[in-house]
């Protein structure tokens, strides 16, 4: 499955990178969480103490990180300028700060041309919000998950409680909400379903019943 683009889009706690990382190992391609370019660029942009609202400064940011994944889907690397910058990418305030850049039109570019030179040499799992519709519309398998709010909320609070974070479930609720309308009402390459994107529900499927159902897609495709 050479140059094979799988692309797996949807809002966050829907179970993207987990479904991601399992089709990537299964087929040993390369996976690459869209999201961990924006956090790269969003650090580096309050490492600058740019202010986010200064959208030709971000854009400029954006254009000039040199952003690049390494390893295996389990121990992925994210290098920024160089620097491994895997873990500080995960802190909240980069989380916050990702997602305010994310609705500003020349990152989104930016980032999109990045993603594409990443996949230019072999099989690929990308996830992220704008995948199937933008960075590769004409993707032979493209994905679109989406769950309960309330299933949703649950699993990320459950992913921050295991990272140590103290953040209550109301506030991880919240938080969700609000990026969910910042997804899908920013003008640049909102959060859609593409036409042609398979549309799964995994509120009440275990992972083990989801990726049996995702193999059988993309075999019938590849």
């Amino acid at each position: 499955m050479n140059k094979f683009v799988i692309a797996i889009d949807g809002p966050s706690g829907v179970g993207k990178s987990t479904l991601g990382k399992a089709l990537a190992r299964h087929f040993h391609f390369l996976f690459i969480d869209s999201g961990a370019v924006y956090r790269a660029i969003a650090l580096q942009a309050l490492q600058q103490h740019t202010p986010l609202d200064h959208r030709e400064a971000v854009a400029a940011i954006a254009c000039r990180a040199q952003v690049k994944l390494e390893g295996d889907p389990d121990a992925l690397r994210v290098y920024l300028d160089g620097q491994e910058v895997t873990q500080a990418i995960r802190a909240s305030e980069v989380t916050r700060a990702a997602s305010v850049i994310a609705t500003i039109p020349q990152v989104r570019e930016a980032v999109v041309e990045k993603l594409r030179r990443m996949a230019d040499a072999s099989g690929v799992v990308m996830d992220g919000r704008d995948i199937g519709t933008t960075v590769f519309p004409n993707a032979p398998v493209k994905l679109f998950l989406e769950a309960a709010p309330e299933v949703r909320a649950q699993r990320r609070w459950l992913e921050e409680r295991n990272k140590g974070r103290e953040v209550s479930y109301e506030q991880v609720k919240a938080e969700l909400v609000e990026r969910d309308a910042r997804d899908r009402d920013r003008a640049a390459t909102p959060l859609v379903k593409a036409d042609d994107a398979i549309l799964i529900d995994t509120s009440t499927l275990d992972l083990e019943k989801l990726i049996a159902r995702v193999l059988e897609i993309v075999e019938s495709r590849g």
